[in-house]
């Protein structure tokens, strides 16, 4: 006699498989698809507990599409897609039976050390678009070992499940538990991360627990019922609805919609081998306007957010989730333990705001070093590796924004120097400062710009602009310790060595704690070239170990008595 398994979705059996739907408003459920030629009469679903229906199909295979016939309490009828569908024929169709049968090639793979780790973000849409088709995962996989040459080692990639259309950003998920079948489905997303970890690189996936859709959203009124028009048994049916992106809030109050949610973040680490997950826009799980004020948290949010943590480090010790939160609160990643939220490191808009600011001033004479210097020594409860640091992410060059250089050189970032200057300091202050450095994608080919998930990366630039790779390739190099000689960029300690308002130049070490491991670095963040300048705290001994004036000119530095040829908006590092 066959029984409920107790978990909801489609699972094998001895023979086909079990189908089950939480539904718990539905007077009936009706399974309907290729297995009974979509009678919508056949195959009567049973009741369990807790509103969840069940029923096994023997007749069922693998790749068979499938939908719910739901009665709702007003006698209406509604054809819905499997909520935890793990494959979809597109965002509008049909579910589709898979099963998790991947041969990997890599199983145990484990993320390089945190201070070694630099963190590439990805759209795989628009990464390796050929001619006017879109990107996917297997034309990313293609671009793999171009990563490798350039030296990250860690992708964190914009959301790919299932959504709306066959082209966004990925941050309207339409079925969070399906890959977008556009980009390749979940074989195709499992082809990619085995292919990195091949290649030595870890993936982790952009999650959206803030809001769902808002549209192709097959989960909105599933089983008929709502309150006040709004969402039903999946979303808050009150005022706590209101995000930015629709009336599509998730309850967290509900026990079976906190399963859902902590199971696809499961799902991704388990099924998927993802290396950890970043959590989109954090401030919408805690309260309901965002402002972070106090005046409307949702408290069972930030439980839900401290069990998807808790639930994580327990199963997987050795991956990490990142949020999104961007109000700068230590508690986010304190241990859950000790009330915090317990992300292993969150983006840092400490670091990102003011250096941003800095580098699209029109004017050097208007920098302020003391935001310069907190964006350098900035920590989470004394934990310098709790924050990821960049100048570019998906938000920061679009939403109204663009690229560094393209901010700097409107229409004119391949021949301008100012925006060539700037995008290698920006380099230079992401790859040098203490924390998990992040780039976004086309930053180190110079592309311009703003995102946008209709253009493809311009790959031609690589090759176009070859120098301005090579010194994101080196000082990557640098800031993993590759030639033994940078092991400073590796540790912890971060000393502020030169600071000059009146030139705008400053200078820092980085340090592991080792005398002899320190590394200096200078910047001249101004347009005045100075011939004989003094720079603190360099040795007579000290090597050059990377320069930037004009291009690369390491070569071409030595210090006299501490003096060297300061060039406008120019970098130093040595080996002090």
């Amino acid at each position: 006699m066959s029984t409920f398994q107790g978990v909801l979705g489609v699972n094998k059996i001895d023979k086909g498989y079990q189908f089950s739907v939480w539904a718990p408003h539905a007077k009936s459920v009706y399974l309907v698809g290729d297995f009974n030629d979509w009678d919508e009469d056949q195959n009567a679903m049973q009741q369990a507990d807790n509103g969840i229906w069940w029923l096994d199909i023997s007749t069922a295979s693998n790749h068979d599409q499938y939908k719910f016939c739901i009665e709702s309490a007003d006698n209406k009828n509604h054809k819905k897609n499997d909520p935890r569908a793990r494959k979809m024929t597109n965002s509008v169709g049909n579910s589709i039976i898979y099963d998790d049968d991947f041969n990997w090639k890599i199983d145990d793979f484990e993320l390089p050390p945190v201070h070694q780790r630099i963190i590439y973000e990805m759209h795989i849409g628009t990464f390796n678009q050929k001619s006017d088709e879109r990107g996917t995962f297997n034309s990313a996989i293609e671009r793999l070992d171009d990563l490798v040459e350039l030296g990250v080692n860690v992708l964190e990639i914009m959301p790919v499940n299932e959504f709306a259309g066959d082209i966004s950003w990925g941050y309207n998920p339409a079925s969070p538990f399906a890959v977008e079948e556009a980009y390749g489905g979940p074989d195709g997303l499992k082809r990619f991360i085995d292919a990195a970890h091949q290649r030595g690189i870890g993936v982790i996936l952009d999650v959206v627990y803030n809001h769902f859709g808002p549209s192709d959203l097959d989960i909105w009124q599933f089983d008929g019922w709502s309150e006040n028009d709004k969402g039903g048994i999946y979303f808050y049916n009150d005022q706590r609805s209101s995000t930015p992106w629709g009336e599509t809030r998730p309850d967290y109050g509900r026990i079976e919609v906190c399963d859902f949610i902590k199971d696809n973040a499961l799902m991704w680490l388990r099924e998927f081998k993802a290396d950890g997950l970043r959590v989109d826009m954090l401030p919408f799980m805690r309260c309901i306007s965002g402002e972070d004020n106090g005046q409307d948290d949702i408290p069972e949010g930030y439980k839900l957010i401290q069990d998807i943590n808790s639930t994580i480090k327990q199963n997987f010790p050795n991956k990490v989730c990142i949020a999104e939160d961007l109000h700068k609160h230590d508690f986010i990643i304190d241990p859950v333990e000790q009330g915090g939220c317990g992300f292993t490191s969150q983006w840092d808009a400490e670091f990102v705001h003011p250096i941003r600011a800095a580098l699209t001033h029109p004017t050097a004479v208007d920098i302020d070093l003391d935001k310069i210097v907190g964006a350098l020594l900035h920590s989470y409860s004394g934990n310098i590796y709790s924050r990821v640091i960049y100048t570019e992410s998906h938000d920061e060059v679009a939403n109204g924004q663009a690229r560094i250089v393209e901010e700097v050189a409107p229409g004119n970032v391949d021949d301008d120097f100012f925006a060539r200057q700037k995008g290698i300091i920006a380099a230079t202050l992401v790859l040098t400062t203490a924390g998990i450095p992040m780039l976004f994608q086309g930053q180190e080919i110079k592309e311009s710009g703003w995102f946008d998930d209709n253009e493809a990366l311009n790959w031609h630039k690589k090759d176009k602009f070859n120098e301005y790779y090579a010194a994101f390739q080196q000082l990557i190099a640098l800031r993993k310790n590759n030639e033994g000689n940078s092991a400073g960029l590796t540790g912890d300690q971060t000393h502020i060595i030169h600071r000059d308002d009146e030139h705008k130049i400053i200078g820092f070490s980085r340090s592991n704690g080792v005398a002899d491991e320190q590394i200096n670095v200078y910047l001249n963040l101004s347009d005045v070239e100075i011939d004989e300048y003094v720079l603190s705290e360099l040795n007579e001994e000290a090597t050059c170990l990377f320069a930037w004036s004009d291009g690369i000119v390491t070569d071409q530095v030595s210090a006299n008595n501490g003096a060297i040829k300061m060039p406008k908006y120019s970098v130093f590092i040595f080996s002090n």
